[in-house]
Parts: C-alpha cells; structure tokens; sequence
C-alpha cells in the first residue's frame, strides 16, 4: 500500500492543476454524464479519494477544514467533480468502521473507490450460513462510473420480520460488493450535477460474506477528529461549498460580462447601470456573508472534534444551520447572476446556465432541506430539536 504525502500543499497544488484540466472537459463531462475515467484514474493515483482516512490506509488524514479547501477548488470549475471528491472521501471515513482485514485488503487497491446510496424498500439482506443474500435498489450513487465497489445500506431482515422503518439503524447493515456484481440502472436524466453519474444500481439475491458487511453505527476504530463529526454533517459542509464554489463562479461570470454587455435599447454597458451595481454588491455581501458562517461553524466544529473528541449540540447544530443556509444563498446568488446576464443565460453554452443548474440540483438534496431551519430554530428556541444533525 502506498503512503500518501502528508503536505497539504501537495494536494492543493494536485487540485489546481487537475483542476485546470478539468475545466476544458466541462461539456464532456455534462454530456457523458461521468467525470473523464483519465481524470479520475489520475485522481486516485494523486490519492484525492482518500483525503480523510488514516495514513494506515494509505490517506492522507487531512484537517477537515484543509480537505474543504480542495473541494473548493474544484466547485470553482465544476460541481460535479467537487460533489464526488466530496461524497467519495466522507463516504470513505466507513473504513474504519469495516472489519480492519476487509479495509486492508480493500484500500490495497490505490483505485479504489466505493460509492453508495439509499435503498429502495424492496431492499433487503437476509442472513445465511456465513454472511447474508442481497437483493434490492439502491439511488443515487454518486460517482458510480467510476467506482470499483458499491456499499449497499440495507435492512437485515429474517423471513417473517415485520417490516420496520427503511432507515432504521438498528436493523440496518452496510453490504459491500464489487461493481461487477451489481447491474447499473439508467436513471440520471437530471438537469443539473449531470457528471456525478448518480445512477441506480440492482443486486438479485447475491451472496456477500460476513467479513464484507459492517454496522454503520459501529464506533470507528480510529480516533481522529473526523471520526467524530456526524457524517451527515460532513455531507452538509461539503456539499454548501460546492454550491458556494458553483455560486461565486457565476458571479464572477456575470461581473466580467457587465462590463461589456450593452442591453437591447440601452447606449450603455450593463455596469454602468444602477441596477446592475445594487444587485452586485448584494450578491457579494450574501455570497460573502454564507461562506463566513460556514467556515466558522465547520473550523467550530473541528476543534470541538479535535480537542474533545466529542461535539456539543450546539456546534452540530450550527454547522446544519450554516451548511443549509449556504446552499439556499449560493441559489440566490446564482438567480440574481442569472438575471444580470439576460437572455443569454438561457443558452446551455453559458457559463451561468451550467452552475444555475447545479445549484438548484444541490437545493432539492437532502442537505439544502428548509427543514433544516425549523431544526435549529427548535435549538434556539430551547426545545428539543428533530431533524439531522
């Protein structure tokens, strides 16, 4: 197993440059619906799927506020290679939850990348003499083209079992199996984050042994900090600054266009005009404004991790507060973008349309709920909370 550099400058100046190429494929990648396999074969050679686990696996073991540097890097040029270095790398932090043989012998592979996603209620593993039989769908796998093995979270039930709640921890097991074995289902005819390959995938009463499956609730054999963060809240930094990265692109966009567009019927550049000036500044205070409390909350966040190992309900909820409230202003931000640069924007050639598309792709996800909001006003308020986080 390789060792992967422990210089944070390495995997920065790595993103840039891998960056820089990727913003020359950005049709392809939404025509394709996949990220370029070139690119992500180079990716996971660079170990830029393995940011967050132990260097005894090979990662890299980064600061979790380091690790959403890079994806900020690539949010800038495409959303949907930022969306998977996100998902693949927080869904990878489940190694040391594994059985430690499996992880070995699993992250011995420098390409590997495991995607998943959440099951369909026909879903289920049913235990058997030394393991279980799989069978079910499972949506929105991201990454999955160019993935090497799937983890399918699933319902452990016996023949008879009363049907429980689909996300019920305490019946639920992680399953992993090899791509392969798994048969791929067309599903991804989306609007926006086109090159997550977010596909559905289906597995018809395949074995899988003991030693491959695991409890997500299991406590993680390591002891860093991000071990301790809630996954789902990782999911929710990361993903905000995806939609924050996405949004300040398309600002910028429509910033360097005001300065030449001239209107239909108007003998003067677009940012001569009142208008467009008031809407600027408003859109860079919001932009700005988001960002600052998302950095604050998740650099909260990691030092209550870091020297607590633990998290108060207070941080948890903040950082579910920020993370919402960054994609719900990246979406306001790009609308008003979108409305600065007019009637072009509409071509699926301008560089506002693509990131106006991911955007509001990322608010209908789970972490861009308005729920969100009644969670931690329910904190404030001084009740008891309900929702994740």
């Amino acid at each position: 197993m390789s060792t992967a550099p422990c210089d944070i400058g390495y995997y920065l100046e790595t993103a840039h440059e891998l960056a820089s190429r990727i913003s020359t494929h950005t049709d392809r990648i939404d025509d394709e619906r996949q990220l370029p396999p070139e690119i992500t074969n180079e990716m996971a050679d660079k170990g830029l799927f393995r940011l967050l686990i132990p260097r005894s696996l090979g990662g890299a073991a980064l600061a979790h506020p380091d690790f959403l540097k890079i994806v900020e890097i690539f949010a800038a040029v495409d959303a949907s290679t930022a969306w998977c270095v996100n998902q693949n790398n927080v869904f990878a932090i489940n190694s040391t939850r594994m059985p430690q043989e499996t992880a070995q012998k699993l992250y011995n592979d420098p390409r590997l990348v495991i995607t998943n996603g959440p099951p369909t209620p026909a879903s289920q593993a049913v235990p058997t003499a030394g393991g279980y039989r799989l069978s079910g769908r499972w949506n929105f796998s991201s990454g999955i083209p160019h993935a090497t093995w799937v983890a399918a979270l699933t319902p452990v039930r016996r023949p008879g079992d009363p049907q429980r709640p689909l996300f019920d921890r305490s019946t639920s097991r992680i399953l992993l199996v090899p791509k392969k074995d798994v048969r791929l289902i067309d599903t991804w005819d989306v609007v926006g984050l086109r090159g997550t390959g977010s596909f559905s995938f289906e597995i018809d009463d395949l074995f899988v042994p003991e030693a491959h499956t695991f409890d997500p609730a299991t406590t993680p054999s390591a002891d860093g900090p991000v071990c301790c963060i809630p996954p789902m809240l990782l999911f929710a930094a990361g993903f905000a600054t995806v939609a924050l990265g996405a949004a300040r692109a398309a600002l910028t966009a429509a910033i360097e266009l005001s300065k030449t567009k001239v209107e239909m019927l108007v003998d003067h550049a677009l940012r001569d005009m009142s208008t467009t000036q008031r809407m600027v500044g408003e859109a860079e205070a919001m932009w700005g404004a988001a960002k600052a409390y998302l950095r604050e909350a998740t650099l909260a966040v990691w030092e209550g991790a870091s020297e607590n190992r633990s998290l108060t309900d207070e941080e948890r909820i903040r950082l579910r507060l920020a993370g919402t409230h960054g994609i719900r202003c990246a979406s306001q931000v790009v609308d008003m973008a979108y409305s600065l640069c007019g009637a072009g924007a509409i071509f699926a050639s301008h560089p506002v349309q693509r990131r106006f598309r991911d955007v509001h792709t990322i608010t209908q996800q789970i972490q861009g709920r308005l729920s969100h909001y009644d969670t931690a006003g329910q904190f404030f308020l001084g009740l008891e909370p309900e929702g994740l986080f």
